[in-house]
């Protein structure tokens, strides 16, 4: 099975692919509409997940138990729902999905919080 810190690593790639991807289509297009969207993507999906990832392998105490798995499952989904609920908003849709995600990446942020102050930053000596 893979551990936590690939877990993250891997959806990190995958949202910044996506986001290179999506910028390429609204250059060619230029229709900058979902900008806002394409933002949250890259900095929620791509820098953040790569930083919970990145804390995990150099931390590995916190990348124990059950909680690293719950926090990845936050974070993921939070991005998942947001973003493309973001789209929707700005093409004139409702904020439940924006909002869903946006509360469920606010989940993952505090129970991150969590874990640093519990396990600190780094490997034991």
């Amino acid at each position: 099975m893979r551990d936590i810190a690939f877990i993250f690593f891997l959806a990190a790639v995958v949202c910044v692919t996506s986001g290179m991807v999506w910028g390429i289509q609204m250059a060619i297009s230029e229709d900058h509409l979902l900008a806002p969207a394409h933002a949250h993507l890259n900095l929620v999906g791509w820098t953040t997940l790569a930083l919970f990832g990145l804390y995990y392998r150099l931390t590995p105490t916190a990348a124990r138990g059950i909680l690293p798995r719950v926090h990845a499952g936050l974070a993921i989904l939070g991005v998942a729902l947001m973003v493309p609920g973001i789209a929707m908003v700005m093409a004139g849709g409702p904020p439940a999905l924006a909002s869903a995600g946006a509360i469920l990446t606010l989940a993952s942020m505090l129970l991150f919080l969590v874990t640093v102050a519990r396990h600190g930053f780094g490997a034991e000596a």
